[in-house]
């Protein structure tokens, strides 16, 4: 082999080389590996859905009460209805509640802790919380159930919440400010 040909066939074995460990070859790796482990949270969150979705028409089924599901899987059903003020955004709202775990343990209750009082939009407390509210009107009486994405996810409220829980609400508005 001539010295022009070892040099050509060393330069195209360097090229090969550098092609194979180029940005798009080192890149595609941890796309693909992005993908996989993306692909395997949806799987798992899907599961903690339907697993979620479960307990709770168990848990309706065992009370015997009639309650609808949002798209985004807020349960509800208003008991009892008014002709009250209707709530909406940056209202501030007044009401009696219990907060109780599928279990039936008792978390949190107005008659232990007092009034609870919001400004909706603009609160911080549960997305599903706010949710079920802005279906309400003074006066009205409703049962909210809150699957763990709507309430306090996975890490609970770090008091008598404990992670990943589905949340039951009753809930009485009492009174709407509106400012």
């Amino acid at each position: 082999m001539t010295i022009i040909k070892k040099i050509g066939f060393i330069s195209f074995v360097f090229m090969l080389i550098y092609a194979c460990n180029s940005d798009d070859a080192v890149t595609q790796q941890p796309k693909f590996q992005q993908r996989l482990i993306e692909d395997s949270l949806m799987k798992a969150n899907q599961f903690l859905l339907e697993r979620d979705s479960e307990l709770i028409r168990s848990y309706i089924v065992r009370h015997q009460w009639d309650m609808q599901v949002s798209e985004d899987g807020l349960w509800y059903d208003i008991y009892n209805k008014t002709n009250g003020t209707k709530i909406n955004n940056g209202n501030i709202v007044r009401y009696n509640y219990t907060i109780e775990l599928l279990d039936g343990t008792l978390c949190y209750s107005s008659e232990k802790d007092g009034v609870a009082q919001v400004k909706i939009g603009a609160s911080g407390k549960e997305s599903g919380l706010e949710k079920g509210l802005l279906m309400m009107r003074t006066g009205e009486k409703a049962r909210f159930i809150l699957p763990p994405h709507l309430a306090f996810g996975l890490i609970g409220d770090m008091k008598k919440i404990p992670a990943r829980s589905a949340l039951v609400y009753d809930i009485e508005i009492i009174e709407i400010v509106d400012f």
